[in-house]
């Protein structure tokens, strides 16, 4: 008895739980339950590192995938512009081709049907000239198309007429023409070679005359013979000194003076004098200042002097106690 105890007391049996455990066997059991509690928990963090592995990968996969999509919408986007492009391209082509197509019809029938040929020529708003002569010059006849003329062409050819100002042409479909016509009027004629050329007040040379029509005579102007040609201007001097004189007429028919005026002299231009044939008599008025002053003293000595053929001075300041007189004619 005493030497199975002692045989238990050197291999190191315990009693526990009604059985006899070896210790040793227990440290192996606890040794194993660690390596797999250790193996578990690198399985574990293996199994982490591979869930984050692979979330990288799929969040990498799913990006390249977004891009795919993104690039493929764009493409198909871009497919599907020139396709609309295409389309729209189509249409308008389409649409050019009609209106080419229905311009082309219409004009071929507008250039060539009887409909269209001139019936009418009508010219508006003329005085001077004669619609006979501005037809003449137009070179428009009727039954001819109403549009094979060019309308710039037709007007130069009437404004070749000096006293054409302007021209306007109107269609009035389907056979009528309309010419209407802006003329320039004759105001003053200038002494030219014994005959008279007519102007306007513009300076505008309009006719040359034998006959001058009552209108005021400018006599000493500096356009030369040369020159003195329908539709040009006068010269340069000239047409400075034609703005003195229309102020001059303008301050004269304020007066009812205007129509008794049968010359002016421009000869010199600080030196202008006006004659009334009426009542003989020459008024001088010297430059351009003070025009109504002066104008008001030669109507008063005109009153004065009635009936007696002579010349009226105004020609100085009568700002600086210049006196008008009249000094009558021996």
């Amino acid at each position: 008895m005493s030497k199975i105890k002692e045989k238990k007391n050197e291999n190191f049996y315990y009693m526990k739980n009604g059985q006899d455990i070896d210790q040793k066997v227990l440290r192996k059991n606890e040794e194993k339950k660690k390596r797999e509690r250790e193996k578990r928990i690198q399985n574990k963090k293996k199994e982490k590192e591979f869930n984050i592995e692979d979330e990288a990968v799929i969040k990498m996969t799913n990006k390249n995938n977004l891009k795919k999509e993104a690039i493929h919408r764009k493409k198909m986007l871009i497919e599907e512009k020139k396709k609309q492009k295409r389309k729209k391209r189509i249409i308008l082509i389409t649409k050019i081709v009609l209106i080419i197509g229905i311009v082309s019809g219409g004009t071929i029938f507008a250039m060539t049907s009887p409909i269209f040929n001139i019936k009418e020529l009508q010219v508006l708003n003329n005085e001077i000239v004669s619609s006979e002569e501005i037809i003449s010059l137009s070179g428009l006849k009727t039954n001819e198309n109403i549009f094979k003329f060019i309308k710039e062409n037709v007007k130069e050819k009437i404004k070749e007429n000096a006293y054409i100002e302007d021209v306007k042409i109107h269609r009035k479909i389907p056979n009528i023409i309309q010419i209407e016509i802006i003329e320039r009027k004759p105001k003053y004629s200038v002494d030219f070679m014994g005959k008279y050329a007519y102007i306007n007040t513009q300076g505008y040379i309009l006719e040359i005359s034998d006959d001058n029509k009552g209108l005021p005579i400018i006599q000493g102007v500096h356009t030369s013979e040369e020159e003195i040609i329908p539709n040009k201007r006068l010269a340069t001097d000239d047409l400075v000194a034609l703005e003195d004189i229309i102020k001059i007429m303008n301050i004269a028919k304020e007066n009812n003076l205007d129509n008794k005026v049968t010359s002016i002299d421009i000869s010199e231009k600080n030196s202008y004098s006006i004659y009334v044939e009426e009542e003989k008599k020459r008024i001088h008025l010297g430059d351009n200042s003070n025009l109504s002053n002066k104008i008001l003293y030669a109507i008063a000595i005109i009153e004065q002097e009635k009936g007696k053929e002579g010349d009226i001075y105004v020609h100085g300041d009568l700002n600086n106690k210049f006196q008008p007189y009249f000094r009558e004619k021996v």
